[in-house]
């Protein structure tokens, strides 16, 4: 069982707890590891990533609970690291590369914010063909390795965080499979871990993680690996459903990278 999570956010970007809070919940579900994965600074994003100043201050917290917490757990400082946004001039111990927005990023549009705000913007931007919307996050995402640099992809198919049950397009058309193919074997090539994000489902909007499991066989079949991570935005979030996902996983044969002994 894995007892480590390193996708989760704070109250210095769009989490709901602190520092502190986070590693006292993380201490209490009896885990050995943890990593701080808190969004970058990117000025189309302001409201849900760490200001300049607070990125400081984050990096700031999270070596005190280093410090504080040696012996009890392992505590890492990474970052989330949007493609778009301007390289960190710290180091961290690891990166999460993410695709939240595609297009002018004058006025970017977000694929995780509302289902409705999707379809408005496939119909305002790409003449109503969704699939086309689709085809840019994917192309997009196929270039976040040599963007980011990360060592974890983060949320592989995000575009998908609204289509439950296929409420907004058809998962099998085959210009989106043909779209998340090319994406999965660029960065197959990189050698980087695939995320497995419980974090849609810890909100409700989905019943099962990210990436599908379509797209997880396909990346495990061409020698993929994967990461298991919350993306946690609370306390409460830490973890969630790890244990059904990974037998599930074992279902499938996929079993996840210990993430805390990679990074040794």
């Amino acid at each position: 069982m894995i007892l480590s999570d390193f996708h989760m956010h704070t109250k210095y970007c769009d989490g709901g707890n602190t520092v502190e809070e986070m590693v006292k919940a993380a201490v209490g579900k009896g885990m050995t590891a943890m990593g701080f994965s808190g969004h970058s600074y990117a000025l189309y994003d302001i409201d849900c990533c760490m200001s300049p100043e607070g990125t400081a201050q984050y990096r700031e917290d999270v070596e005190k609970y280093k410090e504080l917490c040696d012996g009890i757990i392992k505590i890492y400082c990474g970052i989330e690291q949007d493609i778009y946004a301007p390289a960190p001039e710290a180091q961290y111990d690891y990166v999460i590369g993410s695709v939240h927005y595609i297009g002018d990023l004058s006025e970017p549009i977000s694929v995780d914010y509302k289902p409705e705000l999707l379809k408005k913007m496939a119909d305002e931007r790409f003449g109503g063909d969704i699939y086309a919307l689709c085809g840019a996050y994917f192309e997009a995402v196929s270039q976040v390795v040599e963007r980011t640099d990360c060592d974890i992809i983060g949320h592989f198919d995000l575009v998908s965080k609204f289509n439950e049950g296929d409420r907004l397009f058809d998962s099998s058309d085959p210009r989106y499979v043909k779209a998340w193919q090319a994406a999965a074997d660029k960065l197959l090539k990189t050698g980087k871990l695939f995320e497995i994000n419980t974090g849609a489902m810890s909100r409700g909007y989905r019943t099962s993680p990210y990436p599908s499991e379509d797209m997880m066989r396909y990346i495990a079949d061409r020698g993929g690996r994967f990461v298991l991570s919350s993306d946690a935005h609370s306390a409460d979030g830490i973890m969630y459903s790890f244990p059904q996902v990974e037998q599930r996983l074992s279902e499938l044969g996929i079993v996840p990278v210990d993430f805390a002994e990679f990074l040794k």
